[in-house]
């Protein structure tokens, strides 16, 4: 089978336990956007709306250049959130988060090797079936999930091999072969899903999933070689003391040249994600659906550039866990080009996507819906080490804010469950002031004294982070 696409483009230059924690939630004194919309929560009559939920891999905010199709349309026909954040930066655990509103340490998925342990009863897909939506996934699904076990409560499916070309697929319950680039066939899969919306009254939830922009970052040919803007990094990346970060920080040793490279590929990568997105969205209007239609954009996690010398994701550094995020639903009134500046996370897609669906909240979500007008001070983030090896970051769990970011180091792993032991000794701690240093430059805990310590809050934040994990 082949499903290739020639469409000429001209670029645009310029199982749970040991830990427990969820985010402290306050309600705004000054109502969001979203919460603002004076059009019921059901859409227009009472019409439950559709699903749109689109989730790239590894996309880090600062990549609007080679997506300007979608920030046009769910940018400035929608809401853009300037603190978006995944709670966990890392495939696996991020992606069950959005589909249960949990964190890592409540849906027991702390690493790629434990998709498995997610409970599948307690995702979105699941209350959305059974509340008699149509539903679909197309492209990427968990880590380490095994391709020919067909995804739970997804009526229709093609399930991606991760790979971007002639890849493998489990498509509605056949293991096969697809010729041709993937994020091509995510975006024809998912127009033809949404083509059934003629004769299907239902509503629909669409994940909709490509590899993009995910190592080894490959593009589309015709994108192969398509300049992208210059970039001549941040000054996280050119850091030359490093005496103040954790030892495997200490010893990174990725370069600016590196970071391009990295770059180049991941913007080319996600031109062919900006074509599939106008096409769905030119797809909801040939249908007379984009109105009533919510849609969510996002990155599974961040991704560093050289910052640190570190040129990955899974560390507590803003461009690992920071993330695009968007939304639109024209028919609640979202659909302004308006931006919100909450600070918040894939722990709040489902409960964001459970309340326009006119769902019950189920009990244990961390997150919450982003059409009201909850709000929070600070973020519990986090990440697990899988195994004992040596190399790479200890397991650690940070206080993230606008303002502040204060981080822990523990010894502490997880075995391919999800399963932590160790003896949770704080090992390293990291404590940033992200108003005067938002490049994390200067670890304010480096030799500080106690006193120091106390002036900066540290007490109450480090009590803070432990109610977090143990909440």
């Amino acid at each position: 089978m082949s499903e290739h696409d020639s469409t000429p483009r001209t670029p645009v230059v310029a199982r749970r336990g040991f830990l427990a924690g969820a985010a402290a939630v306050a309600a705004s004194a000054a109502a969001p956007a979203l919460a603002r919309a004076a059009t019921p929560a059901a859409g227009p009559a009472g019409a439950r709306p559709n699903i749109l939920l689109i989730v790239t891999d590894d996309q880090p905010k600062h990549t609007d250049w080679a997506i300007p199709k979608t920030v046009d349309w769910l940018g400035g026909q929608g809401v853009t959130f300037t603190h978006g954040h995944s709670a966990t930066p890392l495939c696996a655990p991020s992606r069950s988060s959005v589909f249960s509103g949990r964190h890592a340490h409540h849906h027991g998925v702390r690493n790629n090797a434990a998709s498995h342990s997610l409970d599948q009863s307690t995702t979105v897909q699941r209350y959305l079936k059974e509340a008699g939506y149509r539903t679909g996934l197309f492209g990427k699904y968990l880590n380490s999930w095994t391709l020919a076990d067909n995804p739970p409560h997804f009526e229709e499916f093609a399930l991606l091999q991760p790979a971007y070309n002639d890849a493998r697929w489990n498509v509605n319950g056949t293991v096969q072969t697809i010729d041709g680039y993937t994020t091509n066939i995510v975006r024809n899969r998912t127009l033809a899903f949404l083509d059934k919306a003629a004769t299907d009254s239902r509503p629909w939830f669409a994940y909709v999933t490509p590899y993009a922009s995910h190592a080894p970052n490959v593009p589309a040919p015709k994108y192969a070689e398509t300049p992208v803007p210059a970039w001549n990094g941040r000054p996280s990346v050119p850091e030359a003391d490093r005496s103040d970060k954790p030892p495997f920080i200490q010893d990174a040793t990725a370069t600016l040249d590196d970071a391009r490279e990295v770059r180049t590929r991941q913007l080319r990568s996600l031109l062919s994600v900006d074509d599939a997105v106008q096409a769905i969205r030119d797809k909801l209007v040939a249908l007379g659906q984009l109105e009533n239609t919510l849609v969510i954009f996002t990155g599974d996690n961040g991704y560093t550039w050289a910052d640190h010398g570190w040129l990955k994701k899974s560390v507590p550094y803003s461009p690992s866990h920071e993330v695009p995020f968007y939304l639109s639903w024209p028919a609640r009134g979202l659909a302004a080009g308006t931006t919100d500046h909450r600070i918040v996370a894939n722990i709040d897609i489902a409960p964001t996507i459970l309340e326009a669906a006119g769902i019950g909240q189920p009990a244990g979500q961390d997150g919450h819906s982003l059409l009201g007008a909850a709000d929070r001070d600070h973020l519990l983030v986090q990440w697990w080490k899988q195994g004992t090896g040596g190399e790479g970051p200890k397991t650690w769990a940070s206080y993230v804010a606008k303002d502040k970011q204060y981080t822990e180091y523990y010894d502490l792993h997880t075995d391919a469950s999800g399963a932590v032991s160790g003896t949770g000794q704080v090992s390293f701690r990291e404590y940033y002031d992200l108003v005067e240093d938002p490049y994390q430059l200067k670890n304010l805990l480096y030799q500080a004294t106690p006193a120091q310590e106390r002036a900066l809050g540290i007490p109450a934040l480090a009590a803070r982070l432990a109610a977090d994990r143990t909440g």
